[in-house]
C-alpha cells in the first residue's frame, strides 16, 4: 500500500484547493502504517482456502459481500490516515505513539469486524450460519445472550478508533501555529475532529441501546449505524455553511 500512497501523494490526489500540504516525501512512518493496513488486509482472507471443487468455490464466495464491506471500512481508515499525514506531516513523538495505538486497534479488530458482518450479511441472505464441527455436531456461532458482548467488543473498537483519529487531528490543532494553519485550515482541522465525533458518537449510541435494552435489542444497535450517514450529511451542509461565509471573509480581507 506504500506504492499506492507514493502514487497518490504524487498526482496529489485527495489535494485540497485551500488546505496547503505539509507532507513531504512518504516517511517511515506512513510506510509502516501502510505495511499494517495491507497485513490487516491479508487477515479478512488468511482462512479462506483455495476451493477444490464449484461447490466449494460457491461456499467461498458467500463471504465476498462481507469481505467486501471490511476491505470498504479499511480503506477508509487509511485514506483518513492517507489525508492527515499529507495535510499535517507530523512525525513527532506523540504522533507517533497516537499512530501506533491506532494500528494496534485496527489489527486487533480486524475478527471481530470480520465475523459480525459475516454473520450479519449471511443471515440477512438465509445462508446457513451454523459452524459444523469435524465431529459432526453443529454449533450455532452466535448464542442467545451474547449478541450483547459482541456489540460491546465492536462498538469499543468502533469508538477507539475514531477517537485516535480526533486524538490526532487535536495534536494537529495544538500545533497550528508551528504548522502555520491558516484561518481555514483551523476551521477544517477542527470540522475533521467533529466528523470524526459525530462517527464515534453513533457508536456511544449503539451502546447504550445494548446497555439499556439487553440481548433484546443488539440488532437495533447495530442498525443504529445507518444514522452515520445523515448524521454527516447534516454536519457536512452546516460547517460548509461557516467555510463558505469564512472563505468570504478570509478573500474579503485579502483584497
Amino acid at each position: 500500500m506504500t506504492s499506492i500512497r507514493q502514487a497518490a501523494s504524487k498526482y496529489e490526489y485527495g489535494g485540497e484547493k485551500d488546505f496547503r500540504w505539509r507532507g513531504g516525501d512518504i516517511s517511515r512512518v506512513e510506510g509502516f502504517t501502510d505495511a499494517v493496513f495491507a497485513f490487516a488486509v491479508t487477515l479478512l482472507v488468511v482462512s479462506l482456502e483455495v476451493p477444490r471443487t464449484f461447490t466449494e468455490l460457491l461456499h467461498t464466495m458467500r463471504g465476498f459481500l462481507a469481505f467486501g464491506i471490511c476491505f470498504t471500512m479499511l480503506i477508509y481508515l487509511w485514506h483518513l490516515h492517507y489525508i492527515y499525514f499529507r495535510r499535517y506531516g507530523l512525525e513527532d513523538t506523540v504522533t507517533i505513539a497516537l499512530n501506533a495505538v491506532l494500528l494496534f486497534v485496527v489489527l486487533f479488530y480486524i475478527y471481530p469486524l470480520k465475523f459480525l458482518f459475516t454473520l450479519v450479511i449471511n443471515s440477512s441472505m438465509g445462508i446457513d450460519v451454523d459452524v459444523h464441527l469435524a465431529d459432526g455436531s453443529v454449533v450455532s456461532p452466535l448464542e442467545s445472550d451474547q449478541g450483547t458482548t459482541m456489540m460491546y467488543v465492536y462498538n469499543v473498537g468502533y469508538i477507539a478508533v475514531m477517537g485516535l483519529y480526533a486524538l490526532l487531528y487535536w495534536r494537529a490543532y495544538r500545533k497550528r501555529e508551528q504548522l502555520q494553519l491558516n484561518e481555514i485550515e483551523q476551521f477544517d482541522t477542527l470540522a475533521s475532529i467533529q466528523r470524526l465525533f459525530v462517527q464515534g458518537g453513533v457508536g456511544i449510541l449503539s451502546i447504550l441501546i445494548v446497555f439499556f435494552g439487553g440481548d433484546n435489542f443488539s440488532r437495533f444497535a447495530g442498525m443504529s449505524y445507518f444514522l452515520i450517514g445523515p448524521a454527516m450529511f447534516v454536519h457536512g451542509w452546516m460547517s460548509g455553511n461557516k467555510r463558505g461565509k469564512l472563505l468570504k471573509k478570509s478573500q474579503s480581507e485579502k483584497s
